[in-house]
């Protein structure tokens, strides 16, 4: 259980792909421009997360190393297919807003690295809890740039949702201020600000947890007496 929890605490906050690691940044700026977007973006990553990550554990010990990461580039590129191929069939306009961003999956630093670094050396069941939690911890992240962008650049939160979940979800919009347009959050440099505004908060969270858990100084009690009398020579 102690690994369990070790394995949520990194992937959700403490080694978080997108706020610790910085990696997988072209999709988190290019695609978080609204909630629906993140969220579509986040599945996919998760699936290919988890499904890689337990591949590749599975298969660690017949890669040889000279192949090793060429190994794990065709294992996510076979995942990232699935995930394409899932989501152009039941998410087709999705899929079409995306374009080009669901097949570059492959080349999230995020999904390789991790595989390396820790499912390649690792059990199928610690390798499956680590791609899933790294997954939710960058689609977590996505999914906030998404809504504060889409909020503070459209005054809309949930815009657009019958992309993903069909027509049901054609009212799920929820509109704060109408006729509003902010191009600036919009746009790539609004990804950045919102981007380093989060890993700010973050680095302010952990610095301030840090000093109220770091044990008070207490000054040592002398017990050595001293003479208030007389002439010391």
């Amino acid at each position: 259980m102690s690994q369990w929890r070790q394995l949520t605490r990194e992937g959700l906050w403490s080694n978080n792909p997108a706020l610790v690691q910085l990696l997988g940044l072209c999709p988190l700026l290019a695609v978080s421009g609204s909630v629906v977007n993140a969220l579509g973006l986040a599945i996919a990553t998760l699936l290919v997360m988890v499904g890689a990550s337990t591949t590749i554990s599975l298969l660690r010990h017949q890669v040889p190393s000279a192949v090793r990461l060429p190994a794990f580039v065709m294992i996510i590129a076979a995942f990232v297919t699935c995930a394409e191929l899932l989501m152009a069939a039941y998410a087709y306009p999705l899929y079409q807003v995306l374009g080009i961003f669901i097949p570059l999956i492959v080349t999230n630093c995020a999904i390789l690295g991790r595989a390396d670094a820790f499912a390649s050396r690792q059990s199928v069941l610690p390798a499956a809890i680590d791609g899933f939690m790294m997954g939710v911890g960058f689609g977590a992240v996505l999914i906030v740039l998404g809504a504060i962008r889409e909020l503070l650049g459209q005054g809309t939160l949930f815009s657009g949702m019958a992309l993903l979940f069909g027509p049901a979800a054609a009212n799920w919009q929820l509109t704060l201020v109408d006729n509003y347009q902010f191009l600036f959050f919009i746009l790539p440099p609004g990804a950045f600000f919102v981007a380093g505004l989060l890993i700010a908060l973050k680095n302010a969270f952990d610095q301030r947890s840090a000093t109220r858990a770091r044990p008070a100084t207490v000054t040592p009690r002398s017990d050595r007496r001293v003479r208030v009398t007389g002439t010391i020579k």
